[in-house]
């Protein structure tokens, strides 16, 4: 169903709405209810008892509770929004029904991940790393941190609309057992922001990170930079964005010197050949232009066609690494865009491959084969490249139990064959 660029205007209510930080002021309002109750209650042996209860985790578990109240009041609000632009058309509504019906079949792996995510001690959820909303990111610490660990930013995927920090747990879990730190960057999604907002997000949470990461015993030398599918997509055009703004001379709050190697898992780097992909796929061209701002910036969001602009070409050297991971059978951004990235990174001079998995789908490499459990060849890859330099780490990983499998094989071939991506 097609849809009017005139329906996605939103009204000045809206957008004070969606401008406006939920989290932070339902927290405060949570917090502030909770204190005046407990002012009226507590006395004699219950104060005693309320002195001797561990503050901190109490404090921590509101937050944490005021955090997810806020979170999930935004992404209804936000998900409503979107139906009202989306309509009712036969593909998209087949989409959601077979998205539906994957994550059931995934359910006990998921729900596993989730446990970890919202009880474990090494991660820390929701940091803030600026003002706007969603500008939080969490980290996914090893159990031991007895030294500097090499950190992977992270930036989820979810076709610029779904997207969420808490997709990268297992990812982040799964490393973390690596003595990896992972920091999962939220952003906001359409249509709480359109694509220059992503952008913005992302590098400011890259930012936080080659900022602050040695607080969390990170070390700020071996920086790594990963997204999946849009968010692929999303760190590809801010790295370039970042090279071009540092070749122009202006002032920045980290380099891309910091980045030791980018990792591209899936993603689109040239909208111009993927619109008319994702109106068959279900992302229809109406809504797509609307995220991307419309079809005169489609250019100006194509990691493929940037690394042609002067700054960017003439600042190529300092480009990290970057290494590209595709699986052949993706349906949803087929692994010809990574090819033509890659080609067009080695036209410039910049320091590009591409590792492709035969017969590997959209999910397969993100969620199934992590689930299976056992030898991953992109997590091998990752890893290995990662403790490179490190013999230590390459001896511990080389004795690494093999990883538990979280979901049965049959639930996993089954999600496999009504996966919508």
């Amino acid at each position: 169903m097609g849809i009017s660029p005139e329906r996605l205007d939103l009204t000045e209510e809206e957008v004070k709405v969606m401008d406006t930080d939920p989290l932070v002021s339902r927290v405060s309002s949570y917090s502030t209810a909770t204190n005046n109750q407990r002012r009226r209650k507590i006395s004699g042996k219950a104060a005693a008892a309320a002195a001797a209860a561990p503050p901190l985790r109490r404090q921590s578990f509101g937050r944490d509770i005021g955090h997810a109240a806020a979170e999930t009041y935004l992404v209804t609000w936000l998900a409503f929004k979107l139906l009202r632009y989306l309509g009712v058309g036969y593909r998209w509504m087949t989409r959601l029904f077979a998205l539906c019906f994957y994550a059931m079949l995934l359910m006990p792996g998921f729900l596993q991940v989730g446990y970890y995510y919202f009880f474990s001690r090494q991660v820390r959820r929701s940091i803030v790393y600026g003002h706007q909303p969603r500008n939080r990111l969490d980290l996914y610490l090893p159990k031991n941190i007895d030294s500097p660990k090499p950190v992977v930013a992270f930036v989820t995927g979810g076709a610029w609309i779904i997207g969420y920090k808490a997709w990268g747990s297992l990812l982040g879990q799964q490393l973390a057992e690596r003595d990896i730190i992972v920091a999962c960057i939220d952003y906001r999604n359409f249509p709480q922001g359109t694509i220059s907002d992503m952008v913005e997000d992302a590098s400011q949470g890259i930012s936080f990170v080659c900022n602050n990461i040695d607080e969390y015993g990170g070390d700020p030398n071996r920086i790594y930079l990963m997204g999946q599918s849009a968010g692929a997509h999303i760190s590809a055009c801010v790295l370039l964005e970042q090279a071009k703004k540092e070749s122009a001379g202006e002032k920045c709050s980290w380099s891309v010197s910091q980045i030791k190697a980018y990792f591209g898992l899936s993603g689109g780097y040239n909208l111009l050949n993927l619109v008319d992909h994702f109106h068959g796929r279900g992302l229809y061209r109406s809504i797509f232009l609307s995220i991307m701002e419309g079809e005169q910036s489609l250019q100006q969001f194509s990691p493929e066609i940037l690394i042609q602009e002067p700054l960017i070409r003439s600042s190529v050297s300092t480009l990290p690494r970057i290494i590209l991971f595709h699986g052949t059978a993706d349906i949803s951004i087929p692994s010809d865009s990574s090819k033509a990235f890659v080609e067009a990174l080695q036209k410039v001079g910049a320091e590009a491959e591409l590792i492709l998995y035969d017969g590997k789908t959209h999910t397969d490499l993100f969620l199934q084969d992590p689930l299976r459990g056992g030898k991953d060849e992109l997590f091998d890859h990752i890893v290995a490249f990662i403790h490179a330099d490190d013999k230590e780490a390459l001896a511990k990983d080389a004795m690494a139990p093999p990883r538990r499998r979280l979901v049965p094989e049959f639930l996993i071939k089954l999600a496999r064959h009504v996966s919508p991506f």
